[in-house]
């Protein structure tokens, strides 16, 4: 791989410069890869393609919706005056001139003593003041109260005949206004606004086939070791399945990103970097997983680090103390390094990698770039320890009824099956090293 930029060094002048600094925190490290990533350039992308994606203009409204008067019920367009009094014992009897449905063109004009049969989202025809339910008539059979229209093929030939009116009905009653959703020239959406199904429906109804969007960044996901099989496949002596790869990608999707799964690769520094190589023509991200730490076949801090293209750190927390970050190829392709274990990946994940995610999108001024926090009350059966100088992050349930988390799990970076069951994160202090039940804590919300 070509050289590129790694983070930016602290000056010399900084007592924490360099390998002799220790540990980094969670904070300084956040802070780097944010000020490394740049939001995606936009580009125009018809709206099915355009779900999950973020707007960069604002896009205002060319016509008003509805854009024409029209009924809210299936029923008959009436004028006020026609049906004043009427009632179940003295009907409004009125000579019904033909059908309007909807889409319809050429309506028919209603005068006095008249009403046209009309269905829901049919334009209010000329004269008609407001629609009245067919519960409220015969339906046009002589009959009692209709409980639906009649088929258009069952209707008298040009829908004429007469209906009975029961009720009396006000001005404009279900009759929705031209405009009453949005306004021509209003604004209908912001920029930086993130295109779900609403969104994507609202520009389809004011007539928009594409839109100017940041598009999902494209992540690429990479577990490493030797000893990973893939789910499906029969275990052989030493190994376990690859579930890191399967755990960070789904949570790439999460994050709103178009994620990219690569089999696991060997412990082997070529074979890796000829895997990393492969994917950065698909890739606005690549995450690694596995092979950060200290051991004599932790390949990917071997490989990245030759052409001093990725940084890996000490960082003070846990789990997740070795970290790497990294701008790797021709086109400075960020490259985010996390440990291997379970737990250790996916919160290195959700500190790192969903911030940098939301980054890509152009997203770094909105609160939802990193998971929601919140201060909840411990509520455990014993004291919890934890290690001075580090921020910890437990596994836990979080009630918002009595706004309580209770721990789940251990501390563990192996324990992906308290991991399934927790909805939160734990956040102990750096100079914290015991929690009493009852504490007030900052809780991570994960769901």
């Amino acid at each position: 791989m070509s050289s590129s930029t790694a983070p930016s060094d602290h000056g010399p002048s900084d007592p924490c410069a360099g390998p002799a600094r220790g540990l980094w925190s969670v904070d300084e490290h956040l802070g780097d890869i944010l000020a490394a990533v740049a939001p995606l350039e936009p580009i125009e992308l018809q709206l099915p393609e355009a779900q999950g994606c973020v707007l960069v203009e604002d896009v205002t409204v060319p016509v008003s919706l509805p854009p024409f008067d029209n009924s809210s019920m299936d029923g008959y367009a009436v004028r006020v005056a026609d049906v004043a009094g009427a009632s179940e014992e003295f009907p409004a009897v009125l000579t019904v001139i033909g059908d309007v449905a909807a889409g319809a063109g050429g309506l028919p004009e209603v005068g006095p003593g008249q009403a046209a049969r009309i269905m829901t989202g049919a334009p209010l025809p000329p004269g008609a003041e407001a629609v009245v339910p067919v519960e409220w008539t015969d339906g046009g059979t002589g009959g009692g109260a209709a409980g639906a229209m009649r088929p258009a093929s069952a209707a008298p030939e040009g829908a004429a005949g007469e209906v009975r009116v029961h009720r009396e009905a006000e001005a404009r009653a279900h009759v929705r206004a031209r405009g009453s959703d949005v306004q021509a020239g209003e604004l209908a959406l912001a920029a930086g606004t993130v295109l779900g199904p609403p969104q994507i429906g609202l520009l389809a109804a004011i007539g928009r086939g594409t839109v100017r969007v940041r598009p999902r960044p494209r992540v690429v996901v990479l577990s490493t070791g030797s000893e990973l099989a893939q789910p499906g496949e029969p275990l052989a002596e030493g190994q376990i399945y690859d579930s890191n790869s399967f755990a960070l990608a789904a949570a790439a999707r999460d994050a709103g990103a178009l994620a990219f799964r690569v089999p696991a690769v060997a412990d082997d520094v070529e074979s890796l970097r000829a895997a990393i190589e492969d994917q950065l023509i698909r890739a606005d991200l690549i995450v690694t997983t596995g092979g950060v730490s200290v051991g004599a076949y932790d390949v990917v801090k071997e490989a990245l680090t030759a052409d001093g293209e990725v940084d890996f750190r000490k960082l003070a927390m846990q789990p997740g103390k070795p970290q790497g970050f990294g701008m790797i190829g021709p086109d400075h392709i960020p490259l985010l390094a996390l440990p291997g274990n379970p737990v250790s990946s996916y919160v290195s994940f959700e500190l790192f990698v969903r911030p940098a995610i939301r980054a890509l999108m152009g997203l770094t001024d909105r609160p939802d770039t990193a998971r929601p926090t919140v201060r909840a009350v411990l509520k455990a059966d014993r004291a919890l320890s934890s290690p001075e100088g580090r921020r910890q992050f437990l596994r836990g349930t979080y009630d918002a009824g009595s706004d309580t988390v209770t721990p789940v799990g251990g501390s563990g970076s192996h324990l992906i099956g308290a991991l399934a069951q927790a909805d939160a994160l734990l956040v102990v202090p750096e100079e914290v090293t015991a929690v009493e039940p009852g504490t007030e804590l900052d809780v991570v919300l994960l769901g």
